[in-house]
């Protein structure tokens, strides 16, 4: 893809974006913290009006006009997503709030059931706190061992200390795909692999990487794998939980109430088929309908596309920081084509706050994000309280960049200024 074409493509998609046409503190918004969440397009907010406005009804559980709509609408927003990331059945995508709770699901439903005292699960010191916490807890309650692969010297997943971490007690690998601190990619597919060897389950958080790259989670043979909705164009309150179709059969229910019920008697209740069972009460209806639209939007513009138009801007983003005095990053450095990463950097000046950093970059009109990301463990591992990252998505330009590398400098600037 050429830089006419990287023009071309941002040209093409940012009036669909009526977010990124407003001024912040009366300067043009560049909106860099989409690893945080995205922005959503005219597609998605329409979607999500329309129902409002012609379709909203309970799904499932009328015979009238407005509840076959909506349910219509929703259960084709499943059959959507189950061939974004080419599930093997419709039946594989079980529709949740957000990845936290898909991880939850898992972790309630097939880890409490199945765990055993001395069990081992496998993280990386790099996931996502949803992705910790909640096996945490349930090692707490089962007597299983939480054990963690550690950073290479270029701060990426230790896959031969992963080799050497696994056995025949490992129960459970649980790996993200995109670090979103360290923005590395790891080796899933492999991953996937060496634990099959041992008899292992293999979840994948997705939440960095189904809404940039192509996802085949057949290819891929993860057991499941967890997104969230809102970083891939969609409403927040919707995400979802990809499963092998025979392991979600085994699973129990995760939550009781309407919906995933066949029969309910006074003292048992029969529970509804796939993926059903897992859907307890109301779903987010509206939300889910616009995941939908999110899909279509992506899938229109094609994820082979977006990521390639990524890993230019990545590139560029590196190259435009590489002359930033006493700037730290994190992560292993891309190719010069951009590859080997995805398009965020994190990062620290020296003896300023990430905070302040990105307090100054906002009055310019520059958002980014400062903190820990929800990686406390990592930033200790990195002997830093936290972090700024500047995250990209499909609808920022070398522009953006420009403005955010310059505001960046100045901000430097203006600090040692007063620290003189």
């Amino acid at each position: 893809m050429t830089i006419t074409q990287e023009k071309t493509l941002a040209a093409i998609v940012r009036s669909d974006f009526p977010i990124l046409q407003e001024k912040v503190h009366d300067k043009p918004l560049i909106y860099l913290d989409s690893a945080a969440t995205s922005q959503k397009p005219l597609a998605v907010l329409n979607a999500l009006q329309n129902y409002y406005e012609r379709d909203n009804a309970n799904v499932h559980r009328g015979a009238h006009a407005l509840s076959v709509r909506a349910t219509e609408a929703y259960e084709s927003a499943r059959d959507k997503v189950a061939a974004f990331i080419n599930a093997a059945s419709r039946n594989e995508i079980v529709f949740t709030r957000n990845a936290s709770e898909s991880i939850n699901l898992v972790a309630y439903s097939w880890g409490l059931n199945t765990l055993q005292p001395g069990d081992e699960i496998i993280l990386s010191v790099m996931e996502h706190h949803s992705n910790i916490v909640p096996w945490q807890i349930i090692a707490q309650k089962t007597g299983a061992v939480l054990k963690y692969v550690e950073l290479t010297e270029t701060q990426e997943f230790d896959l031969e200390q992963f080799k050497s971490l696994i056995s025949e007690k490992t129960k459970l690998v649980g790996i993200v795909h995109v670090s979103n601190t360290l923005g590395c990619i790891n080796p899933v597919k492999e991953i996937c692999a060496i634990a099959h060897q041992y008899g292992a389950k293999v979840l994948i958080d997705a939440c960095q990487s189904v809404p940039h790259t192509p996802i085949d989670v057949q290819g891929m043979d993860c057991d499941w794998l967890v997104a969230s909705g809102h970083k891939m164009c969609a409403p927040t309150g919707i995400g979802f939980l990809y499963g092998k179709l025979d392991l979600l059969l085994e699973m129990p229910p995760f939550m009781g109430g309407g919906e995933m019920i066949a029969e309910v008697f006074l003292d048992y209740s029969t529970y509804a088929e796939l993926p059903h069972k897992f859907e307890a009460g109301t779903p987010a209806i509206g939300e889910a309908i616009a995941l939908g639209a999110a899909v279509d939007y992506l899938m229109g513009i094609g994820m082979d596309k977006i990521h390639a138009y990524e890993e230019e801007l990545t590139a560029y983003l590196f190259q435009q920081l590489r002359d930033v005095p006493d700037l730290t990053l994190y992560g292993p450095q891309p190719t010069a084509e951009g590859k080997g990463r995805a398009a965020l950097a994190s990062f620290n000046v020296k003896g300023l706050a990430s905070s302040d950093v990105s307090t100054l970059l906002d009055h310019e009109g520059v958002a980014i994000r400062s903190g820990h990301h929800c990686t406390q463990p990592l930033h200790r591992i990195l002997e830093v309280t936290g972090s700024a990252r500047a995250s990209l998505y499909f609808y920022n330009t070398r522009e953006e960049i420009d403005v955010f590398v310059r505001v960046l400098k100045e901000t430097i600037d203006f600090f040692k200024s007063v620290m003189e």
